[in-house]
């Protein structure tokens, strides 16, 4: 069964997707972008969903350090925010080559679960 780290500090958004996700995939999840970024590492999932805005270590850091190894160079990820992009934002986003970056409040959770499942099966 594939793997998918979902990252975020709003503990309601993980039991969610894990409740949507966990009949078709194994569930990893950490509670910012440290936690995720250890875990990730540990775990070598096939798909990371992260938030951006998280207390530690933000979702865009994470994203920059996972891509310093050799795991995170080819792992899939898909960015989550309640941020409207702004131009810092979205330089720091396309320089850590993120699969998809989305906005929470413009994709219901069917339509990000079948991205996941266009990404994954």
């Amino acid at each position: 069964m594939k793997k998918i780290l979902i990252v975020d500090d709003e503990i309601s958004i993980i039991k969610l997707l894990s409740a949507k996700l966990s009949a078709k995939y194994t569930i990893v999840s950490a509670e910012n972008g440290k936690k995720g970024l250890e875990a990730a590492e540990k775990e070598q999932p096939d798909l990371i969903l992260s938030d951006i805005n998280m207390p530690i270590m933000d979702g865009m850091e994470m994203l920059a350090e996972l891509r310093k190894s050799s795991f995170g160079k080819t792992v899939k990820i898909i960015m989550l925010t309640n941020l409207e992009p702004s131009e810092a934002i979205a330089k720091k986003a396309a320089e850590g080559e993120p699969t998809y970056y989305l906005i929470k409040a413009n994709i219901s959770i069917a339509d990000l679960v079948k991205k996941i499942d266009e990404l994954l099966i």
